[in-house]
């Protein structure tokens, strides 16, 4: 059975949004272990947890921000499948908008930086294609959706 995980694509935007699609920012995590690949927030779904409580408990212990400082994009929901370590991986991603530009980061220990991109650059720091397209996807949803 594939191990399953949940997390948000955290983005944020200048205050004029529609008027410059560039002004999309995503928020991505350098991991501490193995290759230092970089991703949104993500974990494991513990047992009696939902997948979207996964998703933002997760962002709150690797990021810090809150739940209550987030809002969830409705309509836009990616299920990405490979393999990690070796075993068959299922994560689900939401895309979650901080509500304060300025939001604070607080990274746990199991990464090593962070950084708000714009969708090019986030896509070269990505690395692997199946989130590179959620990215591409993600920004695209965005940009054909009122804000």
């Amino acid at each position: 059975m594939a191990l399953r995980a949940c997390g948000l694509i955290i983005f944020r935007r200048h205050l004029i949004p529609k008027v410059d699609n560039s002004t999309i920012e995503f928020l991505l995590l350098q991991a501490s272990n193995g290759i230092h690949h970089w991703t949104p927030p993500k974990g494991h779904v513990d047992p009696g947890e939902n997948d979207l409580e996964t998703a933002l408990r997760e962002t709150q212990e690797e990021t810090g921000i809150e739940a209550s400082q987030l809002t969830i994009i409705e309509g836009f929901r990616r299920e990405l499948n490979y393999v990690a370590w070796k075993k068959p991986k299922t994560v689900i991603y939401w895309l979650a908008e901080v509500k304060d530009y300025d939001v604070e980061i607080c990274l746990s220990q199991e990464h090593q930086a962070y950084r708000w991109l714009g969708l090019e650059e986030a896509c070269q720091l990505a690395q692997f294609n199946e989130m590179k397209a959620t990215l591409q996807e993600g920004h695209q949803f965005l940009c054909s959706t009122p804000a």
